[in-house]
């Protein structure tokens, strides 16, 4: 892993990835986006990482896009074909990023500190929860670079804050400030910028304590059942994680840890 990110584990079970270029506004070069695609397909097959928290290095970005000034090299697209062509191939790895997020076992919490812009508006909407520090800012700069909507923003959006919504957010380019995304539903809460990091591992401390695979199948339950056709069909999907999660071991030792007023002790089995 390169200094782009930043790697540690502030409380068991709880792995934190701090985007660390804040020279460069916390902009991602080519490069970055595999490596961030190869760490969170690594943490996936961990069973003792229970929580991901992703966050930014310093105090004014979060992360603003793609760096356009020093975009690095994308290797993955073969060499000598047209712009068409690379963008159609660049995309196929930058967009697997939020993904890549949902499909984790683990519930990602995003920590927002300063402005969030452009492609990286995809991270606070695909992570499970999101906190703002108050001088956070949420900027759809998708129209700046003469795009549209990118890495599922049209489709992750409307369903947090409502489709009316989403759709003067997105159509004017108007940016978000903190107060406002909590007000609408963009973000769960915002917190004063040093108590960021700490409201981000309370609620990771509330999570690890609970049996990893019904975390597990939670979430999984979670965002399937949000297009779920019917009651009956969310119901359904919910039942079948539930069989699995009941047959564990950890979920009887977190039955005998509440009884004993302990924390539990997971063995991911």
């Amino acid at each position: 892993m390169s200094d782009n990110f930043l790697i540690d584990e502030p409380i068991k079970g709880v792995k934190r990835i701090t985007i660390n270029r804040p020279e460069s506004t916390n902009s991602f070069q080519f490069e970055m986006y595999t490596e961030l695609a190869d760490l969170f397909r690594q943490i996936k097959y961990d069973p003792k990482i229970r929580v991901v928290i992703l966050t930014a290095a310093g105090t004014k970005h979060f992360c603003t896009g793609h760096d356009l000034k020093n975009p690095g090299k994308a290797d993955w697209v073969p060499e000598g074909v047209g712009k068409p062509f690379f963008s159609r191939y660049a995309i196929d790895v930058i967009a697997s990023l939020p993904v890549l997020m949902r499909n984790l076992p683990q519930p990602v919490i995003c920590g927002v500190n300063g402005t969030v812009a452009g492609m990286a508006l995809a991270f606070p909407l695909a992570a499970d929860i999101t906190i703002a520090a108050k001088s956070a800012k949420f900027v759809n700069a998708i129209h700046n670079a003469g795009s549209g909507a990118e890495l599922g923003i049209s489709y992750l959006l409307p369903r947090a804050v409502g489709a009316q919504r989403a759709a003067e957010i997105l159509y004017t380019s108007r940016s978000v400030m903190a107060d406002e995304a909590e007000r609408i539903g963009l973000v769960l809460k915002a917190v004063p910028d040093e108590e960021l990091q700490d409201a981000c591992l309370e609620i990771a401390k509330n999570i690890v304590v609970n049996v990893p695979m019904g975390i597990w199948v939670t979430k999984q339950s979670l965002w399937h059942n949000m297009n779920a056709g019917s009651l009956e069909q969310a119901i359904e999907f919910e039942s079948r994680g539930v069989y699995v999660a009941q047959s564990t071991e950890d979920k009887v030792e977190k039955q005998k840890a509440f009884f004993e007023k302990r924390a539990p002790n997971f063995s991911f089995k």
